[in-house]
């Protein structure tokens, strides 16, 4: 019995649609990471890219557990002295909610090149309007 491995023009993209208001931030990533990874598929293989498109909406509307919403903390460096910076999640959610969703799927995802090439195929949005409505994304439950 041969292995089946998909060539990358027999791919059929689906776009999918998730409602993130009152979602649980891990939980909602997990199943978004796996969506884009292509692990939900029967013909998914690690080395090609064969994930879904996903558009995440109500971005402003994601929650955490316990005391993370004051202590869980955002932080870059902008390479130079004293040029850390560091944000809570209620600070991030406030200004930029797409943010968060989109930082906890990309640490979710493999840290190789087909990475970004996935997290492309991501689109989270604060509100309930979104712009791929021509993708005919459908609707799916977490």
């Amino acid at each position: 019995m041969k292995t089946y491995i998909p060539k990358a023009n027999e791919l059929e993209r689906k776009s999918f649609l998730v409602d993130a208001q009152g979602q649980i931030l891990g939980r909602l990533a997990t199943r978004v990471a796996t969506v884009l990874m292509g692990k939900d598929e029967p013909f998914y293989t690690p080395h090609m890219e064969c994930g879904d498109q996903v558009v995440v909406i109500n971005a402003k509307g994601i929650r955490v557990t316990g005391r993370k919403a004051k202590e869980k903390m955002y932080q870059r460096y902008t390479g130079y002295p004293g040029g850390r910076h560091s944000r809570t999640f209620e600070e991030v959610q406030a200004v930029e909610p797409e943010f968060i969703i989109t930082e906890a799927v990309r640490r979710m995802l493999p840290k190789n090149r087909l990475a970004e090439k996935m997290l492309k195929r991501l689109r989270v949005y604060a509100g309930a309007e979104h712009r791929q409505t021509a993708q005919k994304p459908v609707p799916i439950q977490l």
